[in-house]
């Protein structure tokens, strides 16, 4: 039977190259990531995937809703914007080919997805299995829009859709690590999937070391728990483990490339799996694949020849 996922987020468009140089214009985002992960994995088991996110209505915005479709995403929950326009960030690159990151997005369209009576995603909700949002999808809305997320995720669980939160925590974002761990704990509360990269857990909750910010994950009440500790192996509790913690195996890569969205990929290929019927250690353990050939190309999106045999 066809299962279909909402992913709400934001996708930014990427300037990468030189300052006052040659640039390149991309896209990306951590949502967005997953979404694009989640449909190659799951486009041979039927698996569809929507994205939720507000855009403008200029030029570069329907380059983006065309680039989605390109990537077999369904752009139906899109809210296009007057007036507005998507986030921009450069990354730029210096002689030594060390990167560094600059942010446009107070303005950008996706903060406002929630600013009208009824969004397309509340609309169609009914029509999907799980949902999918990360801590960054959290600290782009506004208060009020946050809410309504929040109801949503509660609605969807309670009619026995898969709630599936990742906690990416990017301190820059948030107004202080308290406000932002107020929200983190709320949506921990309606996720029946909590995904936790643990550094990020750590500098969320201020721990003093990894193996605090596994304990502390450890407790989280999520029915499915899984904390990925970047080389070493994953920990998976889940039902069909019998509430025990598992370990689901990293690849070994033989050299990285960029690791920019291997937590995205990650997610991407354990939900395909996991929303396919497989049992949680062995899509984990699959998630684990996807991410160590995402890590060893440039990019946040990998041409998907080069993972052809993972599909």
């Amino acid at each position: 039977m066809t299962k279909r996922v909402a992913v709400i987020g934001e996708c930014m468009l990427e300037l990468k190259g030189e300052a006052f140089g040659a640039m390149t214009l991309g896209y990306g985002g951590d949502t967005f990531n997953t979404a694009v992960y989640l449909r190659r994995c799951g486009a041979a088991a039927g698996l569809e995937v929507a994205y939720a996110t507000a855009v403008g209505e200029d030029g570069l915005s329907s380059g983006l809703l065309e680039r989605w479709r390109e990537q077999g995403i369904d752009t139906r929950l899109v809210r296009r914007l007057p007036g507005r326009m998507p986030g921009l960030y450069m990354i730029e690159v210096d002689g030594r080919g060390e990167r560094s990151f600059h942010y446009w997005r107070d303005t950008a369209a996706a903060k406002a997805y929630f600013d009208v009576e009824r969004t397309p995603l509340e609309a169609h909700a009914g029509g999907f299995d799980a949902l999918y949002l990360s801590g960054i999808t959290l600290a782009i809305l506004p208060p009020a829009g946050r809410e309504r997320l929040y109801a949503l995720m509660a609605a969807m669980r309670e009619r026995g859709a898969h709630v599936v939160f990742d906690n990416n925590y990017r301190p820059r974002l948030w107004v202080d690590r308290q406000a932002a761990r107020v929200e983190f704990e709320r949506a921990f509360s309606l996720a029946t999937i909590a995904l936790v990269t643990a550094d990020d857990h750590q500098a969320l909750m201020d721990l003093p070391d990894l193996d605090a910010a596994i304990a502390h994950a450890k407790a989280l009440a999520a029915p499915e728990v899984l904390i990925k500790r970047g080389a070493s192996s994953t920990l998976v509790r889940a039902v069909d483990g019998h509430g025990r913690w598992l370990e689901a195996p990293t690849q070994w890569v033989e050299r990285v490339v960029d690791t920019t969205a291997a937590g995205d990929s990650f997610a991407g290929g354990y939900l395909a799996r996991r929303l396919s019927g497989h049992d949680a250690v062995s899509a984990a353990t699959h998630g684990n694949r996807v991410a160590s050939r995402v890590i060893g190309y440039p990019g946040a999106i990998i041409p998907a020849e080069a993972m052809a045999d993972l599909l």
